[in-house]
This record gives structure tokens, sequence and C-alpha cells, in this order.
């Protein structure tokens, strides 16, 4: 406890210094965003090949963000592979300026670790995978086997509290990465998987037989999962929070990567001309160009265009709640003034 106490209170000093330099200003300068990636791969999330190159929402979400910064993510960002356990102290050392990695909100996280959240930008509902062939139509018939789940995420809390409200024994079987937790599992050193719903039901869809496995019903929990900064640092969160508005924003009035140019060079309102830098305002309230909100969607899309690249279209994943509200979902811009 005493050490872990110590180790808290690093953390919030590391927080405090981090802000009090301006993490904005801090990569502005360097002319580099460092981005979270994944060590292996977090199927529609953050995915890479053997070739070092990155794809997944995560990913996108990154690229954008150098793009709102630079004006393109090209020569500008670097993803940074690093593990669950590993998000919290690469943020506050400086190794990444920000967590981009399907990160949930918790009390515990946001009050003492020092992280400051954006609004979500995805929000799913927890499974468990089990292999066909044992049988099972409810998490609680693993009653007497094991369950894998990744180190270091709120996934193996969440488990293991429904685990025990369902008065069963389970054994929780912990793995570093996402690569080690699916091999593990298909190798059967499990009898379960757990994992938010999209990369459970990608990690099915890509293996060599999904009729061999099937997604129980039960939802362990529901998580959303949002950009975190350091606390303390309020013009970095605006970048983010403003980030996910434009891309939310772009969405619902029709605009996107392909035709961004046409709005760009005859607005039908003045508030979209205002958006994308016709007139001055929307980037210089947060010390960027006046047109960073053009560049971003001209780089990643808006954030259906996102979506179906990395989730929609490979896994065949519908939106749901991360649908628009007018589509039925959760998410809405906030004004554009």
């Amino acid at each position: 406890m005493k050490y872990l106490l110590s180790a808290t209170a690093a953390l919030g000093m590391m927080a405090g210094a981090a802000a009090a330099e301006g993490r904005l200003d801090t990569v502005l300068e360097r002319g580099k965003l460092l981005c979270t990636g994944h060590n292996g791969s977090f199927l529609g999330f953050a995915e890479v090949d053997d070739e070092g190159n990155w794809k997944g929402l995560d990913i996108d979400l990154c690229r954008g963000l150098a793009a709102s910064l630079f004006g393109s993510s090209e020569g500008t960002m670097d993803i940074v592979p690093i593990s669950w356990a590993q998000r919290w102290p690469a943020l506050q050392s400086g190794d990444v300026d920000v967590i981009i990695k399907l990160a949930g909100w918790s009390q515990s996280r946001d009050a003492e670790l020092n992280l400051a959240y954006t609004q979500p930008y995805f929000v799913a509902g927890f499974h468990v995978m089990a292999h066909a062939d044992l049988g099972v139509e409810k998490v609680a018939d693993l009653d007497g086997g094991s369950i894998c789940v990744s180190a270091g995420t709120t996934t193996e809390r969440f488990l293991a509290a429904y685990i025990e409200n369902l008065g069963i024994e389970a054994e929780i079987i912990v793995f570093e990465s996402g690569d080690e937790v699916r091999t593990a599992y298909f190798n059967r050193r499990c009898d379960g998987l757990t994992l938010l719903a999209p990369p459970l039901a990608a990690a099915r869809a890509t293996s060599e037989n999904p009729e061999d496995h099937v997604i129980l019903p039960d939802v362990i929990a529901l998580e959303p999962s949002g950009i975190i900064v350091p606390e303390g640092d309020p013009k970095w969160l605006d970048v983010m929070n403003w980030m996910l508005t434009s891309l939310w924003f772009a969405e619902l009035h029709g605009i996107t990567s392909e035709n961004v140019d046409e709005f760009r060079d005859n607005p039908p309102s003045d508030q979209i001309g205002k958006f994308l830098g016709v007139t001055p305002g929307y980037g210089d309230r947060l010390g960027l160009s006046n047109d960073w909100a053009y560049n971003l969607i001209k780089e990643v899309g808006n954030y259906a265009e996102i979506y179906d690249r990395n989730i929609g279209e490979p896994y065949a994943l519908p939106r749901a709640l991360n649908n628009l509200y007018t589509n039925g979902g959760l998410f809405y811009p906030l004004m554009v003034d």
C-alpha cells in the first residue's frame, strides 16, 4: 500500500509538471506528435502489419490529431507501441503525448492517476467468447473453467466482479499483449476469451474456423472510452474534445474527405465556413490554425468514414450505440460557433 501511494504521488507530480509546460506547446515546438499504439494488434483499433504499418480507429484518431496540429500526419507523428499497463506511466513521463487506446473511464483512473478524459468516442459492452464444442450458452456455464483476459485493463476487474456476482468458480488467466491473449485462447489454454464486443467479434471473424467459437450473450459491463491527457492541462484537453466534435459535426452535415474541398470553396452557411477556416475563429481559440478542422477531415474523414474503414467494412459490425443521435446513437457534436 505504501508503494502504491508513493507511485500515485509520483504520477501526480509528473502530471503537474507536464501541465505546467502545456502539452500543446510542447508538441507544436517538437513538430511531432507521439501517439499510442499497441504491443501487437488490437483488431479494429490498432493493428500493425509485418512491415510496421499501422491502421485502426484509434490510429486514425492519432492521424487526425496530427493533421489538426500540423496540417498533415505525414512525417509529424510517431506511433509508440505500448501495453495496456504502460499507458499511464508513458503519458506522465512524456513518452506519449496523449492516450488514444480505447481506454475506459473509471473512478480510480480519474481520481488517483491525475488523468483527464474527453467525452467518450466509443461505447461498447464486454462479452465472453467460448469454444463452441464446450456447449456453453452463458458465462455461468463456464463454472470450473478458465477465461483469458489482457493484463492492466478494466476488463480484468469487470470479469472478476461478474464471476463473483454469479457465484461461480472460473480461473482468470492474464496475458500481457493482445496477440498473446488471443493466441492463448485459440490454442485452448483457456475456455473463454473476454474483450470488448468489436475486437472480440473481429477475433472470431478472422479465426481459422469462426463457427468453432460462440460469443455468449452476457453483457459483463458497458464501457465508455475516451481520449486521455494529463489532468490540469485544459488547452490540450480542449483540442481533443473539439477534434471529436469536428468529426461528428462533419458527419452530421455530410462533410467527407471526398467533398470537403467543395464545402470549403462554397460553404452553405457561415457556421460551416468558420468550421472549415474560410473565416477565422475556430482555430484561434484553441491555438491552432483556423483551417485545422479542414485538415482533419481531409486526412481521415468524418467519424462515419473512420468507423466504416476500420470496423464496419472489415468486420461487418454495426455502429449501434456509436451512431450519431440522429441515427439512434449516443454521439452528438458540441455547438460550433
